[in-house]
């Protein structure tokens, strides 16, 4: 019962200290973000996570496919998707693109 009432506690707590913030922190904050997310480090890392990943999922794929029987309409779709991601660059939230 102690830990039910320290965590509704804080839970109440939390919620005051925000709401008092108010927009212009809340402003503050996705400016600091929108900052964050534009730096060159940052959109790199972002690219090479993002790249290393689909990277990843296609050996998993890979991987599945050998040792499970997939079937053909699936095996189209994953397809159709590679091929509309190859074809256009389209650039995602992070403004990274999906090459």
């Amino acid at each position: 019962m102690r830990y039910r009432l320290t965590f509704v506690a804080g839970l109440a707590l939390g919620y005051v200290l925000g709401t008092r913030a108010g927009r212009e922190r809340y402003e503050q904050l996705k400016k600091s973000a929108q900052q964050i997310s534009q730096n060159p480090a940052v959109r790199n890392t972002a690219e090479s996570a993002a790249q290393q990943g689909r990277q990843f999922a296609g050996k998993a794929y890979h991987t599945v496919t050998e040792k499970v029987h997939v079937p053909d309409s699936v095996t189209e779709r994953v397809r159709a998707l590679r091929d509309r991601n190859t074809n256009g660059a389209v650039e995602d939230d992070w403004g990274t693109s999906n090459t």
